[in-house]
């Protein structure tokens, strides 16, 4: 181990016992060190013990947790800090602009744990109002953790779609003659993506001189693969072929194992067919989309000529679950009702964060009754737009609501979700979960696991019986359509229309911006068969208001 490993583990112990609140003194003390160690002039895996202690800055403290490292590799201190610190905290080390303090404070006073939820933080312009924070500290926080991120493994479907689709036109424009198409994961619209992955029957050669002039770009060839890595882009791989072949190697690339396997198991695999959709067709089937070519239970559909008319982005009516600055939106009500009129949109469900969340402005009782005025005179003033009262109250730990009946009844529509506490075993979280459900004012259930895609698990659900439980106390399940969240997952998109329940798909939008989240909430749901008529969001206002009249029905029952 050289001097620059030892003053790292120095550094680190320094840094999270800052974080941990631990003796000030003793952290500087091993922040000095580690300076100190970086900068002697010879290593001290060669220095005796009377050589190491008489150091300048190495007294006989410091030279025996040296000693320990280059004995065992290992620093016992180190170990217990680590042991009691989330990886996700370690991970916030790496960010430009976040030091030990900063990050306590992130840690301690929100809840924060993982990068994901840092981002998340970010993008609901929750750091703000923390203390030595601010909104350029925030902002160049998103765009650290962003640079971060383009540098690991996996990458949110919505991240890379830009770029896929102006690598494909840059690609056709340049070679005319040639075949490509997107294929796997991404044009399956699976939530997240390790590669963008093309098809093509242009030469290795030409594929690799495409991107040579990019700086410090890796190209990799082996047998029928060309794969690209772009610094700070996601990783780029190609399937080569032959012209004639090209169909039926799109074809393979494009579905998953599972949907190939029992694809080959049933239907013939045509090996030079003129077009992908000859290969359904001579199989007598629908032409199946990319995004349902998952599992083998579709083609029983297919062959029965029952696929879904799965939702389209235009199906979308309105806007359901959005904040505003009344809690910690960027926007205004009136600004984001405006803009949803101005997108042709019919209704905005405005739902605030309610009063435990605090560390999002959460409405206290007299708030909602003066946001409640402002909503009542935005409407005489936008008709026939109309803005719904709602709130996004928090699920408190033993399953109620966030407040008392009397209030729950002023709002039209009661999205309730949690937010804290999520480390809960199974059984506890669904006895939490399944009490807001069977509270007779939750109307929606709001992102159902509080998961982060690739940060964040949420916590652990029974799918089966809170579908069941939803489908008898007649709450609709949230499509919340974040690109980080996407929850419902939209594995369980079938068994909520096969048990009645009615799906939302929801941007959770926390400015005006927020509302293409819609988009990406419709590629998922695509891939679960979701239908317009199956998803409230798609209600026009007359249908919406007779949801309504049930769901008050429900109250008084």
């Amino acid at each position: 181990m050289n001097n620059y490993e030892i003053a790292d583990h120095f550094s680190l112990l320094s840094k999270l016992m800052d974080i941990h609140g631990e003796n000030s003194f003793k952290s500087k003390s091993y922040s000095v060190a580690a300076f100190n160690i970086e900068r002697l002039p010879a290593e001290v895996a060669g220095m005796d013990d009377a050589q190491l202690f008489s150091q300048k800055g190495i007294g006989e403290s410091t030279g025996k947790k040296i000693k320990e490292l280059l004995a065992t590799g290992r620093l016992k201190q180190l170990d217990e800090v680590l042991a009691i610190t989330p990886q996700g905290i370690l991970q916030m080390l790496e960010i430009k602009g976040l030091g030990p303090k900063k990050i306590a404070v992130i840690w301690k006073e929100m809840g924060l744990e993982s990068l994901g939820e840092l981002e998340y933080a970010c993008n609901e312009n929750r750091l703000v109002a923390l203390k030595g924070f601010g909104a350029k500290t925030q902002e160049s926080v998103l765009q650290n953790i962003i640079y971060f991120n383009q540098n690991l493994g996996f990458h949110l479907w919505a991240e890379v779609e830009a770029f896929a689709n102006s690598v494909l036109q840059q690609l056709r424009k340049n070679h005319s003659g040639s075949l490509f198409s997107l294929t796997g994961d991404f044009l399956r619209q699976n939530e997240t993506v390790e590669y963008i992955e093309f098809v093509t029957d242009l030469d290795k050669e030409v594929i690799a001189k495409e991107f040579h002039s990019f700086p410090e770009t890796v190209i990799k060839e082996e047998d029928n693969i060309v794969s690209v890595h772009i610094p700070n882009q996601p990783r780029i791989r190609f399937y080569i072929t032959d012209k004639d072949k090209f169909y039926n190697t799109l074809f393979k690339k494009t579905a998953s194992e599972t949907f190939l396997s029992a694809f080959t198991e049933r239907f013939t695999l045509p090996d030079a067919p003129p077009s992908e959709e000859h290969i359904f067709i001579s199989n007598n089937l629908p032409i199946i989309p990319p995004m349902l070519r998952e599992t083998g239970p579709i083609l029983d559909k297919a062959a029965k000529n029952d696929l879904p008319e799965f939702i389209k982005p235009g199906d979308i009516k309105a806007i359901i679950h959005s904040h505003s600055t009344w809690s910690d939106g960027v926007h205004t009500v009136e600004q984001m009702a405006k803009a949803a009129k101005d997108r042709g949109l019919e209704y905005l469900v405005l739902s605030d964060h309610s009063q435990t969340a605090f560390y999002a402005g959460g409405l206290k009782p007299e708030q909602v009754a003066a946001q409640h005025q402002e909503i009542d005179a935005l409407n005489d003033k936008l008709a026939p737009f109309k803005i719904f009262k709602s709130i996004e109250s928090d699920i408190l730990s033993d399953g109620s609501l966030d407040y008392n009946s009397q209030i729950l009844n002023t709002f039209d529509i009661v999205i309730a979700s949690v937010h804290s506490n999520l480390k809960m075993s199974q059984d506890k979280a669904m006895e939490r979960v399944l009490t807001a459900v069977r509270n007779p004012y939750t109307s929606i259930l709001g992102h159902p696991t509080g998961r982060l895609l690739l940060s964040r698990k949420g916590y652990p659900l029974d799918y089966e019986k809170l579908i069941n439980t939803c489908a008898e106390h007649n709450v609709v399940i949230e499509i919340n359509a974040h690109p980080r969240r996407l929850d419902l997952d939209w594995r369980w998109v079938a068994y909520a229309l096969e048990k009645g329940v009615l799906l939302s798909i929801d941007p959770d939008a926390h400015s005006i911006d927020g509302y293409k989240d819609t988009y990406y909430g419709v590629m998922v749901a695509q891939k679960g068969g979701l239908t317009a008529s199956h998803n409230l969001s798609s209600f026009t206002l007359a249908q919406f208001e007779a949801f309504l009249a049930v769901q008050h029905k429900k109250r008084r029952s």
